[in-house]
Protein backbone atom coordinates (compact mmCIF):
# COMPACT_ATOMS: atom_id res chain seq x y z
CA UNK A 1 0.00 0.00 0.00
CA UNK A 2 1.32 3.31 -1.23
CA UNK A 3 1.96 6.26 1.98
CA UNK A 4 -0.81 9.14 1.02
CA UNK A 5 1.86 11.34 3.04
CA UNK A 6 3.73 14.35 2.53
CA UNK A 7 7.38 14.18 2.79
CA UNK A 8 9.74 16.85 4.44
CA UNK A 9 13.27 18.50 4.01
CA UNK A 10 15.49 16.07 6.51
CA UNK A 11 17.72 19.05 7.02
CA UNK A 12 15.73 21.67 6.81
CA UNK A 13 15.12 22.36 10.66
CA UNK A 14 16.18 18.95 11.81
CA UNK A 15 17.13 19.19 15.21
CA UNK A 16 21.16 18.18 15.69
CA UNK A 17 19.94 15.22 17.49
CA UNK A 18 18.12 13.65 14.85
CA UNK A 19 20.59 14.47 12.23
CA UNK A 20 23.14 12.30 14.57
CA UNK A 21 20.63 9.43 14.50
CA UNK A 22 21.53 9.54 10.48
CA UNK A 23 18.25 11.48 9.84
CA UNK A 24 17.05 10.73 5.61
CA UNK A 25 13.47 12.20 5.56
CA UNK A 26 10.46 13.08 7.78
CA UNK A 27 7.18 12.03 6.70
CA UNK A 28 3.52 13.25 7.83
CA UNK A 29 0.43 11.29 6.53
CA UNK A 30 -3.46 11.77 7.29
CA UNK A 31 -3.43 8.08 8.05
CA UNK A 32 -1.21 9.08 11.29
CA UNK A 33 -2.90 12.47 12.11
CA UNK A 34 -0.69 14.02 14.54
CA UNK A 35 2.06 11.84 14.74
CA UNK A 36 5.41 12.78 12.45
CA UNK A 37 8.26 9.76 11.05
CA UNK A 38 11.85 10.69 11.50
CA UNK A 39 13.13 7.71 9.29
CA UNK A 40 16.63 7.22 9.91
CA UNK A 41 19.57 4.29 9.12
CA UNK A 42 21.21 3.20 12.47
CA UNK A 43 24.72 1.65 12.35
CA UNK A 44 23.80 -0.54 15.23
CA UNK A 45 20.60 -3.05 15.98
CA UNK A 46 22.07 -4.49 18.92
CA UNK A 47 22.22 -2.60 22.22
CA UNK A 48 24.01 -4.17 24.91
CA UNK A 49 22.95 -3.85 28.41
CA UNK A 50 24.69 -2.21 30.94
CA UNK A 51 26.70 -3.95 33.45
CA UNK A 52 25.12 -4.50 37.02
CA UNK A 53 21.22 -4.54 35.44
CA UNK A 54 19.77 -7.97 37.09
CA UNK A 55 18.21 -9.36 33.89
CA UNK A 56 17.89 -12.29 32.04
CA UNK A 57 19.21 -11.17 28.97
CA UNK A 58 22.51 -9.02 27.91
CA UNK A 59 21.33 -7.49 24.68
CA UNK A 60 18.06 -5.54 23.21
CA UNK A 61 16.27 -4.37 19.90
CA UNK A 62 14.72 -1.48 19.84
CA UNK A 63 13.52 -0.70 16.32
CA UNK A 64 12.11 3.13 16.89
CA UNK A 65 12.27 5.52 19.31
CA UNK A 66 9.21 7.48 20.92
CA UNK A 67 6.08 5.40 20.74
CA UNK A 68 2.20 6.95 20.11
CA UNK A 69 1.15 4.45 22.98
CA UNK A 70 1.26 7.68 24.78
CA UNK A 71 1.54 6.05 27.90
CA UNK A 72 1.19 8.85 30.71
CA UNK A 73 3.92 6.94 32.97
CA UNK A 74 5.98 6.03 30.49
CA UNK A 75 9.76 5.19 31.77
CA UNK A 76 11.18 5.50 28.52
CA UNK A 77 10.24 9.06 28.05
CA UNK A 78 13.60 10.60 28.75
CA UNK A 79 15.40 9.24 25.71
CA UNK A 80 13.41 11.32 23.69
CA UNK A 81 15.53 14.19 25.22
CA UNK A 82 18.81 12.62 23.77
CA UNK A 83 17.63 13.50 20.29
CA UNK A 84 16.78 17.03 21.88
CA UNK A 85 13.59 16.31 22.02
CA UNK A 86 10.86 16.61 24.78
CA UNK A 87 9.58 13.80 27.08
CA UNK A 88 6.05 14.81 26.67
CA UNK A 89 4.42 15.23 23.72
CA UNK A 90 7.22 14.86 21.32
CA UNK A 91 8.10 10.99 22.78
CA UNK A 92 3.94 10.59 21.82
CA UNK A 93 3.96 11.98 18.13
CA UNK A 94 7.64 12.17 17.05
CA UNK A 95 8.46 8.40 16.30
CA UNK A 96 12.04 7.76 14.90
CA UNK A 97 11.96 4.39 13.01
CA UNK A 98 15.32 2.45 12.28
CA UNK A 99 14.01 1.22 8.64
CA UNK A 100 16.82 -0.58 7.87
CA UNK A 101 17.17 -2.37 11.44
CA UNK A 102 16.54 -5.73 10.54
CA UNK A 103 19.59 -5.85 7.83
CA UNK A 104 21.58 -3.98 9.91
CA UNK A 105 20.60 -6.63 12.71
CA UNK A 106 21.49 -9.82 10.56
CA UNK A 107 24.94 -8.56 9.80
CA UNK A 108 25.08 -8.06 13.53
CA UNK A 109 23.81 -11.97 14.23
CA UNK A 110 26.51 -12.69 11.55
CA UNK A 111 29.48 -12.15 13.03
CA UNK A 112 31.26 -14.82 14.41
CA UNK A 113 32.02 -13.08 17.66
CA UNK A 114 28.52 -13.16 18.15
CA UNK A 115 26.99 -15.56 20.90
CA UNK A 116 23.74 -16.16 20.32
CA UNK A 117 22.87 -14.71 23.64
CA UNK A 118 19.09 -13.54 24.25
CA UNK A 119 18.04 -10.68 23.18
CA UNK A 120 14.60 -8.51 24.04
CA UNK A 121 12.47 -6.71 22.53
CA UNK A 122 9.80 -4.22 24.41
CA UNK A 123 12.07 -3.17 26.97
CA UNK A 124 12.14 0.28 25.89
CA UNK A 125 9.70 1.49 23.38
CA UNK A 126 7.28 -0.97 21.89
CA UNK A 127 7.98 -2.67 18.75
CA UNK A 128 4.26 -3.21 18.08
CA UNK A 129 2.89 0.05 17.99
CA UNK A 130 0.55 1.54 15.63
CA UNK A 131 4.06 2.10 12.98
CA UNK A 132 4.58 -1.26 12.95
CA UNK A 133 1.60 -1.97 10.45
CA UNK A 134 3.19 0.50 8.25
CA UNK A 135 6.98 0.17 8.29
CA UNK A 136 7.05 -3.66 9.21
CA UNK A 137 10.06 -3.91 10.90
CA UNK A 138 9.15 -6.89 12.50
CA UNK A 139 9.21 -9.96 10.35
CA UNK A 140 12.89 -8.88 9.09
CA UNK A 141 13.56 -9.06 12.70
CA UNK A 142 11.71 -11.94 14.05
CA UNK A 143 13.74 -13.80 11.00
CA UNK A 144 16.99 -12.43 11.80
CA UNK A 145 16.86 -13.78 15.25
CA UNK A 146 15.60 -17.26 14.19
CA UNK A 147 17.63 -17.60 11.60
CA UNK A 148 20.71 -17.25 13.66
CA UNK A 149 19.61 -19.41 16.57
CA UNK A 150 19.02 -16.68 18.34
CA UNK A 151 16.58 -17.14 21.43
CA UNK A 152 14.54 -14.03 21.75
CA UNK A 153 11.86 -12.18 23.94
CA UNK A 154 9.05 -9.67 23.19
CA UNK A 155 7.14 -7.28 25.31
CA UNK A 156 4.15 -5.63 23.74
CA UNK A 157 0.55 -3.79 24.34
CA UNK A 158 0.30 -4.01 20.46
CA UNK A 159 -2.26 -6.01 19.46
CA UNK A 160 -0.49 -6.26 15.90
CA UNK A 161 1.81 -9.02 17.37
CA UNK A 162 -1.03 -11.31 16.43
CA UNK A 163 -0.28 -10.40 12.45
CA UNK A 164 3.35 -12.23 12.84
CA UNK A 165 1.79 -14.96 14.98
CA UNK A 166 2.53 -17.71 12.49
CA UNK A 167 5.91 -16.40 12.32
CA UNK A 168 6.52 -16.39 15.93
CA UNK A 169 5.39 -20.29 15.85
CA UNK A 170 7.58 -21.33 13.51
CA UNK A 171 10.86 -19.71 14.75
CA UNK A 172 9.72 -21.26 18.36
CA UNK A 173 10.61 -24.52 16.60
CA UNK A 174 14.07 -23.10 16.43
CA UNK A 175 14.93 -21.09 19.21
CA UNK A 176 13.18 -19.55 22.65
CA UNK A 177 10.62 -17.44 21.92
CA UNK A 178 9.24 -15.53 24.80
CA UNK A 179 6.20 -13.47 24.74
CA UNK A 180 4.54 -11.28 27.62
CA UNK A 181 1.88 -9.00 27.15
CA UNK A 182 1.21 -5.82 29.53
CA UNK A 183 -2.53 -5.04 30.74
CA UNK A 184 -2.14 -2.65 33.54
CA UNK A 185 -5.73 -0.96 33.96
CA UNK A 186 -9.41 -3.15 33.47
CA UNK A 187 -11.47 0.64 33.38
CA UNK A 188 -12.07 1.99 29.89
CA UNK A 189 -12.42 5.99 30.90
CA UNK A 190 -8.80 5.34 33.29
CA UNK A 191 -7.38 3.48 30.31
CA UNK A 192 -8.36 6.45 27.46
CA UNK A 193 -6.79 8.69 29.59
CA UNK A 194 -3.61 7.14 30.46
CA UNK A 195 -2.80 4.93 27.92
CA UNK A 196 -4.18 6.98 24.91
CA UNK A 197 -2.66 5.13 22.45
CA UNK A 198 -2.67 1.70 23.19
CA UNK A 199 -5.27 -0.73 22.08
CA UNK A 200 -8.19 -1.76 24.62
CA UNK A 201 -7.49 -4.22 27.60
CA UNK A 202 -10.10 -6.24 26.16
CA UNK A 203 -8.41 -6.85 22.65
CA UNK A 204 -4.73 -7.11 24.48
CA UNK A 205 -6.42 -10.36 26.62
CA UNK A 206 -8.01 -11.47 23.61
CA UNK A 207 -4.03 -11.11 22.12
CA UNK A 208 -2.91 -13.26 25.12
CA UNK A 209 -5.77 -15.77 24.39
CA UNK A 210 -4.71 -16.11 21.07
CA UNK A 211 -1.43 -16.71 21.93
CA UNK A 212 -2.13 -19.33 24.46
CA UNK A 213 -4.15 -21.36 21.86
CA UNK A 214 -1.48 -20.99 19.24
CA UNK A 215 0.96 -22.78 22.50
CA UNK A 216 2.99 -20.20 24.21
CA UNK A 217 3.86 -20.12 27.79
CA UNK A 218 2.05 -16.06 28.18
CA UNK A 219 3.29 -13.88 30.40
CA UNK A 220 1.65 -10.52 31.50
CA UNK A 221 3.00 -7.73 33.39
CA UNK A 222 0.16 -6.00 35.52
CA UNK A 223 2.19 -2.93 35.31
CA UNK A 224 2.86 -0.42 36.53
CA UNK A 225 0.37 -0.33 39.59
CA UNK A 226 -0.60 3.00 39.68
CA UNK A 227 -1.28 3.91 43.28
CA UNK A 228 -4.71 4.86 44.65
CA UNK A 229 -6.32 4.30 41.37
CA UNK A 230 -5.09 -0.02 40.31
CA UNK A 231 -4.10 -0.93 43.09
CA UNK A 232 -7.10 -1.84 44.97
CA UNK A 233 -8.04 -5.49 45.94
CA UNK A 234 -11.52 -5.37 44.06
CA UNK A 235 -9.27 -3.97 40.47
CA UNK A 236 -6.29 -6.04 41.15
CA UNK A 237 -8.55 -9.01 41.58
CA UNK A 238 -10.59 -8.39 38.49
CA UNK A 239 -7.56 -8.01 36.51
CA UNK A 240 -6.10 -11.38 37.25
CA UNK A 241 -9.04 -12.97 37.19
CA UNK A 242 -9.75 -11.86 33.24
CA UNK A 243 -6.13 -12.83 32.38
CA UNK A 244 -6.29 -16.20 34.10
CA UNK A 245 -9.17 -16.60 32.02
CA UNK A 246 -7.47 -15.64 29.32
CA UNK A 247 -5.14 -18.63 29.69
CA UNK A 248 -1.93 -16.86 30.42
CA UNK A 249 0.83 -18.82 32.29
CA UNK A 250 1.96 -16.09 34.65
CA UNK A 251 1.52 -12.63 35.71
CA UNK A 252 3.53 -10.10 37.68
CA UNK A 253 2.66 -7.02 39.21
CA UNK A 254 5.12 -3.89 40.30
CA UNK A 255 4.51 -0.41 41.20
CA UNK A 256 4.83 2.66 38.84
CA UNK A 257 8.10 4.38 38.95
CA UNK A 258 8.71 7.96 37.93
CA UNK A 259 12.08 8.41 36.93
CA UNK A 260 13.60 12.15 35.00
CA UNK A 261 10.97 13.74 32.99
CA UNK A 262 8.65 10.84 33.51
CA UNK A 263 8.06 12.39 36.76
CA UNK A 264 6.51 16.12 35.83
CA UNK A 265 4.60 14.57 32.89
CA UNK A 266 2.20 12.28 35.01
CA UNK A 267 2.44 14.20 37.65
CA UNK A 268 0.80 17.02 35.53
CA UNK A 269 -2.36 14.33 34.81
CA UNK A 270 -2.90 13.74 37.97
CA UNK A 271 -3.18 17.05 38.87
CA UNK A 272 -5.85 17.47 36.55
CA UNK A 273 -7.50 14.86 37.09
CA UNK A 274 -7.20 13.96 40.31
CA UNK A 275 -5.95 16.90 42.92
CA UNK A 276 -6.75 15.10 46.32
CA UNK A 277 -4.22 12.35 45.22
CA UNK A 278 -1.12 14.74 44.87
CA UNK A 279 -0.25 15.17 48.52
CA UNK A 280 -0.36 11.51 48.85
CA UNK A 281 2.29 10.84 46.11
CA UNK A 282 4.44 13.32 47.52
CA UNK A 283 4.43 10.83 50.20
CA UNK A 284 4.53 7.89 48.58
CA UNK A 285 7.51 9.07 45.82
CA UNK A 286 8.87 11.44 48.72
CA UNK A 287 12.74 9.63 47.62
CA UNK A 288 12.86 10.27 44.95
CA UNK A 289 11.45 7.84 41.43
CA UNK A 290 10.18 4.55 43.27
CA UNK A 291 7.60 4.27 45.75
CA UNK A 292 8.74 4.18 49.01
CA UNK A 293 9.94 0.24 50.72
CA UNK A 294 6.32 0.18 53.24
CA UNK A 295 4.44 0.55 50.06
CA UNK A 296 6.48 -2.11 47.92
CA UNK A 297 6.02 -4.56 51.18
CA UNK A 298 2.44 -3.81 51.41
CA UNK A 299 1.54 -3.96 47.33
CA UNK A 300 3.44 -7.47 47.70
CA UNK A 301 1.15 -8.75 50.23
CA UNK A 302 -1.93 -8.22 48.44
CA UNK A 303 -0.46 -9.25 44.93
CA UNK A 304 1.30 -12.74 45.64
CA UNK A 305 -2.39 -14.55 47.23
CA UNK A 306 -4.45 -13.50 43.97
CA UNK A 307 -1.74 -14.56 41.57
CA UNK A 308 -2.18 -18.08 43.80
CA UNK A 309 -5.59 -17.74 43.88
CA UNK A 310 -5.58 -17.33 40.35
CA UNK A 311 -3.11 -20.15 38.95
CA UNK A 312 -1.31 -17.62 37.63
CA UNK A 313 2.17 -18.38 39.62
CA UNK A 314 3.60 -19.80 35.99
CA UNK A 315 2.62 -23.55 34.83
CA UNK A 316 5.76 -24.17 32.54
CA UNK A 317 3.65 -25.40 29.21
CA UNK A 318 5.89 -25.37 26.61
CA UNK A 319 6.55 -23.58 24.30
CA UNK A 320 5.47 -24.62 20.50
CA UNK A 321 7.41 -27.79 19.97
CA UNK A 322 10.25 -26.43 21.39
CA UNK A 323 12.85 -28.74 24.01
CA UNK A 324 11.12 -29.13 27.21
CA UNK A 325 14.57 -28.65 29.48
CA UNK A 326 14.69 -24.89 28.06
CA UNK A 327 13.30 -22.18 30.18
CA UNK A 328 11.60 -19.35 29.30
CA UNK A 329 12.27 -15.96 30.44
CA UNK A 330 9.53 -14.90 32.75
CA UNK A 331 7.43 -11.41 32.68
CA UNK A 332 8.64 -10.83 36.57
CA UNK A 333 12.28 -11.03 34.67
CA UNK A 334 11.27 -8.65 31.80
CA UNK A 335 9.81 -5.96 34.27
CA UNK A 336 13.14 -5.33 36.34
CA UNK A 337 14.54 -3.96 33.00
CA UNK A 338 11.77 -1.11 33.26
Amino acid sequence: MRWQSQTLDAEDGALPGLSRAGLVRTVQTPEFDGITFHEVLCKSALNRVPEGANVPFHWTVNPMRGCSHACRYCFARGTHEYLDLDAGRDFDSQIVVKTNVAAVLRKELARRSWRREPVALGTNTDPYQRAEGRYRLMPGIIRALAESGTPFSILTKGTLLRRDLPLLTAAAREVRVSLAVSIAILDQDLHRSLEPGTPSPRARLELVRALTEAGFAVNVLVAPVIPCLTDGRAHLDAIFGAIAEAGADSAVAFPMHLRGSTRGWFLSWLAEHHPALLRRYRQLYRHGAYVTPEYSAWLRARVAPLLAEHGLTGRGQAEPETRPETAHTTGAQLALFA
